[in-house]
């Protein structure tokens, strides 16, 4: 007897290790864009409260090449996308036209050349991992060197989109240049060109892929042929395309798993949720004006969709519940509809995505560092204030211990009391780098991805 209840004892302890070994793996990941439930909720304890250069800084490594895509986090390996420069293009050819000759002119002047510098350029599209504790390289792999497939804008890059993994491999996806799926060691699997189509004022790409049962699902919005993609993981096989009536879009896809089931919910000139299995539509409704930018964030009985404001142009908020079928779109000029909750026409709904904490949202603005707080059951405004010294802000904010935190491209972090009161709690954490990428955050670190290097915040 004593010997069973010994091997008991035994068997019990090893069940339980483990156990906590296990749930340790899962908190320290952070496997795609705004992590594993697309809420930025940080899931582990004894973050840093403070930070700077050089206070609870772990590390610090140099970055090649450039990117907006943000890092993601498996275990004690980080993944990060770039693309390298590795030829510039020649100066641009000169395209005014030559002055006219004395006299009356004859028709309309003749149109400018348009700029295709951009094809003699050569860049490399990397998927690098980075060990966690150290901050070293540990394996880089070239996903494709050669000439862009578009042009881009100035202030935008080749590698925009967050990667995501599912434990067993890592897939990077690099907009018009293509899907790349390796293991976790760096063994490429397979890749898939999706191709490749023009973007709104060559701004490129920027909604990240999402995984679930062994599909990766990609949102490919542009001005030519708009579609979302639905590929078999392991082989990269099709499973279901759907043609989207779309331009132009930045907001990345999400899993919405509510009562009723799973959807896969989309933001555009319309919102749009479609069965993961087969791509069939389930509810949409027209959003109106704005750019679809933020992600959205959800709970289990509604999901919460926001577009972008420009000048002149607030942004716009819609609560809908799970359970939606067919158009939802409110009738004439109403808020409300079978599918729809409510409806917010001005709010301040920007570029960071949403925030949904104990039943209320939270909004971070594009600029000028304005906070809106607001009833996640009815949409009211809870209080509105502003921020002083607060530059844009691009990257998402996330939560953490009741808190808010955020940060703004100078690498300056916010943070706020959550709750029906507006408290400040700290302005002073400041990294010296240009930030538009989103925080990956372990059990007990914040990943930042500057224009420079990439950091390891930890006490």
């Amino acid at each position: 007897m004593k010997i069973k209840s010994r091997f008991f004892r035994v068997l019990l302890f090893g069940i339980a290790a483990l156990l906590i070994f296990s749930f340790s793996r899962i908190s320290s990941n952070w496997p795609q864009f705004r992590g594993a439930g697309s809420n930025m909720i940080a899931a582990g304890s004894n973050y840093p409260t403070e930070w700077n250069d050089s206070l609870n800084l772990k590390w610090a490594t140099e970055l090649s090449g450039s990117g907006w895509s943000s890092p993601i986090v498996y275990g004690d390996r980080i993944f990060l996308t770039s693309a390298v420069l590795e030829k510039a293009a020649p100066a641009a050819a000169q395209t005014t036209p030559p002055p006219a000759a004395p006299g009356i002119q004859q028709g309309p002047p003749p149109p400018k050349s348009e700029d295709n510098s951009y094809l003699q350029e050569v860049y490399r599209w990397e998927l690098t991992c980075f060990d966690l504790k150290s901050g070293k390289e540990l394996w880089k792999q070239v996903a494709r060197s050669g000439n862009p497939t578009i042009k881009k804008h100035s202030a935008s890059t080749y590698a925009c989109e967050t990667p995501v993994t599912d434990g067993k491999r890592v897939y990077a996806y690099f907009g018009m240049t293509g899907v790349y799926c390796y293991d976790l060691e760096g063994k490429l699997i397979w890749k898939k060109d999706l191709e490749s189509y023009k973007t709104l004022n060559d701004w490129g790409t920027g909604s990240s892929p999402v995984v679930y049962n062994d599909v990766i699902y990609i949102q490919v919005d542009n001005e030519e042929n708009s579609f979302m993609i639905a590929l078999d993981a392991a082989t990269g096989n099709e499973k279901w395309k759907i043609a989207r009536k779309e331009k132009t879009n930045y907001s990345s896809p999400v899993i919405w798993n509510n009562k009723f089931g799973a959807e896969l919910v989309t933001i555009g000139s319309s919102a749009r949720s479609y069965d993961p299995a087969t791509g069939n539509l389930i509810w949409e409704f027209k959003m109106g004006e704005g750019m679809a930018i933020p992600s959205p964030v959800f709970d289990n009985d509604h999901i919460y969709l926001g577009k972008s404001g420009g000048p002149n142009k607030p942004g716009i908020l819609f609560s809908v519940k799970a359970g939606s079928k067919g158009d939802i779109t409110p009738a004439d000029s109403g808020l409300v509809s079978n599918g729809i909750e409510w409806v917010l026409r001005e709010t301040g709904v920007s570029n960071p995505s949403l925030l949904l904490l104990n039943g209320l949202l939270y909004l971070v603005s594009g600029r000028g560092g304005e906070i809106y707080c607001l009833d996640a059951a009815t949409g009211a405004q809870v209080y509105k204030e502003k921020m002083e010294k607060v530059g844009a802000c691009w990257a998402s904010p996330w939560i953490f211990n009741n808190q808010i935190y955020f940060f703004d491209e100078k690498g300056n972090t916010n943070v706020f009391q959550a709750g029906k009161e507006f408290k400040l709690v700290s302005q002073t954490n400041r990294i010296d780098d240009k930030f538009w990428a989103s925080v990956a955050i372990t059990d007990d670190a914040y990943i930042f991805r500057g224009v420079k290097r990439l950091y390891c915040v930890k006490k």
